[in-house]
């Protein structure tokens, strides 16, 4: 993260574009009043890959990128930009932001970019919110296997720093303390199971990150075999006296947890439901 902040306009964000859908790049970028003080580091920070979901891993892969950001807590995620061939590339740094949406289709916003920085055959564009940048993409011109203008690094902060309007169109849930903030996802996140694998009538629940983080799912039609989960989902049953709530609401479910952290329970208004932790991470392609 960047050694100073970053006094800049604040950008509207708008709606995401749906996966593949065209977008004219005056579209994705805006303009924007110049920044007081500008990220001032270099626009090339050698990287190299971790197999690793970590904040460091995100800062190594994502080299110069990751290190303009300016996040209020952990980096979420950062990586290289892929290879392309003749004609894919861009004519204009613009163009090369608009080819990493192409090619990359990152979960992040897809307008509402300024054009922060440009220096040689590299340019940095940021997405800020309330004049902090939260998601950081360097373009490059003519790199190893890279004609023309496209992205050689990119970063974003977790998704609860960005704005609602955005994180409200995806599938991820964020979720809330007491007191109404919006808690990264690499602390707590849920979304729907996908329909696309049947499992719609299932939800997942995280917490934490790395090699820390437990999923626990909610399968009231059992969508999954038994031998994928800890115990049974249950949707109605005694909170545990050793349960303690953990402030973490989402809309009017509260998540309470035991010190073996096994079940996770969701007090709703009609009840406690007991999700179970999975033996080993379940997902679907």
């Amino acid at each position: 993260m960047r050694a100073r902040l970053v006094a800049v306009a604040v950008l509207a964000a708008t709606a995401a574009m749906g996966c593949g859908a065209e977008k004219d790049v005056k579209d994705v970028v805006v303009e924007g009043t110049a920044p007081a003080t500008p990220y001032e580091g270099p626009l090339y920070v050698p990287t190299r890959d971790l197999d690793e979901n970590s904040e460091e891993a995100a800062l190594v892969e994502s080299g110069a990128a990751g290190r303009a950001l300016e996040c209020d807590g952990e980096v979420y995620s950062g990586g290289q930009g892929e290879t392309w061939g003749k004609g894919d590339g861009g004519s204009t740094p613009e163009e090369g932001l608009k080819l990493y949406f192409d090619i990359e289709q990152p979960e992040i916003p897809r307008s509402g970019y300024r054009l922060e920085r440009a220096e040689g055959d590299r340019a940095l564009f940021s997405f800020d919110v309330k004049g902090r940048t939260k998601v950081a993409v360097v373009v490059a011109k003519d790199q190893k296997h890279r004609p023309g203008w496209g992205p050689e690094t990119s970063a974003s902060c977790d998704p609860a720093e960005l704005p609602a309007s955005f994180t409200d169109s995806e599938e991820f849930e964020i979720w809330t303390d007491r007191q109404g903030r919006r808690l990264p996802t690499t602390t707590i996140s849920s979304h729907a199971g996908p329909e696309h694998c049947d499992w719609q009538s299932a939800h997942f629940l995280y917490l934490g990150r790395g090699e820390d983080r437990r999923q626990y799912v909610r399968d009231p039609q059992s969508a999954f075999e038994s031998d994928a989960l800890t115990t049974p989902y249950d949707g109605d049953v005694r909170m545990p006296d050793g349960a303690r709530d953990t402030g973490y609401r989402l809309a009017e479910q509260e998540l309470w947890l035991t010190d073996d952290r096994s079940v996770a329970y969701v007090r709703t208004p009609d009840g406690v439901e007991a999700w179970p932790v999975t033996k080993q991470m379940v997902g679907c392609m």
